[in-house]
C-alpha cells in the first residue's frame, strides 16, 4: 500500500512539472505579434507635433501635390473643390479655376477656415492695440492704417474692448488671378460687442451690453510663385 501511494505521488510531480515547464515554454515566448508599449508622442504624426508646438499668425494653404507632380494645370478633382463655394458657370468658378490650375494647393474650403480664424485674430489684436501680432498678418500699408489708428487712440487716452460671439457666415465673394498675384476676398458676417472708454474709463462708442451684427468685406493676397504659403490682409471695407 505504501509503495502504490510512493509512485502516485511520484506520477502526479511529474505531471505537474510538465505542465509547469509547458507553460513556462509558451508565456516566456515572444511571437512577434506583440503590440508595442504606447507613446502617446511617437502615436502622433510628425506634422501633427509641427502644428501643436508652432503658432502661425497668418492664413495658410494646406500642402497639395505640385502641379508638376499633378501632371500640369489644375488637379482632377478641381470641380468637386470649387462647387461647394462657387456655382459651375460663373466668373468667381472660373476665377477659382485659373487659381487652382496656377497653385494646385489651394482649397477653397480650407481657405475659409484659414480667413475665420485670421479675422478673429486681427479684430482681436486691433481692440488691444497689439501691434505684433497684426504686423505678420497684414499687407505693410493695411498695417499703417490700423497702426495710424491704434496710435491715435493711444494718444487720445483712449481704450477699445471687442468680444467676437462668433461668425455667421464666410464666403468667398471675389477672386481673381494676375500674373503670379492671387486675390481672395470674403465677405464675413459676424456678431461681436465692441465698446470704447476714455481716459477716465467712461463709455465714449459702443455699448459692452448689446451683441452688433458687422459685415465686413475684406481681400487676402499671396504670390503663386512665393516659396512662402501664407497670405497677407490687403484691403478692409465694411458692408
Amino acid at each position: 500500500m505504501s509503495d502504490f501511494f510512493d509512485i502516485y505521488n511520484l506520477m502526479i510531480l511529474a505531471l505537474a512539472v510538465a505542465i509547469f515547464l509547458r507553460l513556462r515554454s509558451v508565456l516566456g515566448r515572444r511571437t512577434g505579434n506583440e503590440r508595442p508599449p504606447y507613446d502617446p508622442y511617437a502615436a502622433k504624426s510628425g506634422e501633427q507635433r509641427s502644428r501643436e508646438t508652432s503658432r502661425d499668425n497668418v492664413v495658410t494653404l494646406p500642402r497639395q501635390p505640385s502641379a508638376e507632380s499633378a501632371g500640369g494645370g489644375a488637379p482632377p478633382d478641381v470641380e468637386a473643390r470649387i462647387t461647394p463655394v462657387a456655382a459651375k458657370g460663373t466668373p468667381l468658378y472660373d476665377a477659382l479655376h485659373d487659381i487652382i490650375s496656377a497653385d494646385p494647393s489651394f482649397e477653397p474650403k480650407r481657405f475659409l477656415e484659414g480667413a475665420s480664424m485670421a479675422y478673429e485674430m486681427v479684430v482681436t489684436a486691433f481692440a488691444t492695440g497689439d501691434r505684433d501680432t497684426l504686423r505678420p498678418l497684414l499687407s505693410p500699408e493695411v498695417f499703417d492704417g490700423f497702426d495710424a489708428a491704434i496710435t491715435e487712440r493711444e494718444r487720445s487716452g483712449q481704450s477699445m474692448s471687442t468680444t467676437l460671439i462668433g461668425i455667421e457666415k464666410i464666403a468667398i465673394s471675389d477672386a481673381s488671378l494676375k500674373g503670379d498675384a492671387v486675390r481672395v476676398t470674403v465677405r464675413i458676417e459676424s456678431e461681436m460687442i465692441t465698446a470704447t472708454y476714455d481716459k477716465a474709463g467712461e463709455l465714449v462708442d459702443g455699448d459692452p451690453n448689446k451683441v452688433v451684427d458687422v459685415v465686413d468685406v475684406w481681400t487676402f493676397e499671396r504670390r503663386v510663385t512665393s516659396p512662402d504659403p501664407n497670405w497677407a490682409l490687403v484691403a478692409t471695407e465694411s458692408a
